[in-house]
């Protein structure tokens, strides 16, 4: 998932993925379906994930997350996945990713899980369908071919992964959707 490294890609990967795979156009002759979307601050609890992003954070999500929001009944809820680090920079072994569920501030809950406000504002939105190799690709599209002719730039809040309650998750192909939110503000 490397969000911010976006120069090191390969120019031509986006184009080799299917459109539907990513909830956008992967074409040059069709614009990326990219909306601006105002999110409101969200209480969530969360565990965090410290390694290489991509597969590792889907089994990270089936392995660990998943039975901690079955034990404390949080299943049904909107969630989020906040990637911390520029794999580009951080080395993929210390970088931190925060598998989050909203809750309310008086929640008691079990296990491990940290609380925090995750803030809302500005954010450039994509839907995106795909696999956990297809969501880098669909990170880097929209920092690469849609932010730099969108008049905004990024500002300093957390890149995030939104999953509403229906999100889709298929364990057998691996594919799930979600929106990704880029945080932006104008240049």
């Amino acid at each position: 998932m490397s969000k911010f490294g976006l120069f090191n890609s390969n120019a031509d990967q986006a184009r080799r993925i299917n459109a539907s795979n990513h909830g956008g156009s992967t074409s040059e002759e069709s614009p990326m379906n990219v909306r601006l979307i105002d999110r409101q601050p969200a209480e969530v609890a969360y565990l965090r994930h410290t390694g290489p992003y991509g597969e590792q954070i889907s089994q990270f999500w089936q392995r660990q997350v998943l039975p901690w929001m079955i034990a404390n009944n949080l299943l049904g809820r909107t969630r989020y996945g906040v990637s911390l680090d520029d794999p580009s920079v951080t080395k993929p072994q210390l970088c931190r990713y925060d598998a989050c569920v909203e809750v309310a501030q008086v929640e008691m809950l079990s296990g491990k899980a940290m609380r925090k406000v995750i803030p809302g504002g500005k954010f450039a939105a994509l839907a995106f369908h795909g696999t956990a190799r297809d969501v880098e690709i669909a990170w880097d599209r929209i920092l690469r071919d849609w932010l730099p002719s969108s008049g905004l730039q990024l500002d300093a809040r957390p890149f995030l992964e939104h999953y509403p309650p229906t999100a889709a998750f298929d364990p057998a192909t691996g594919k799930f959707e979600c929106e990704l939110c880029v945080p932006v503000s104008p240049l």
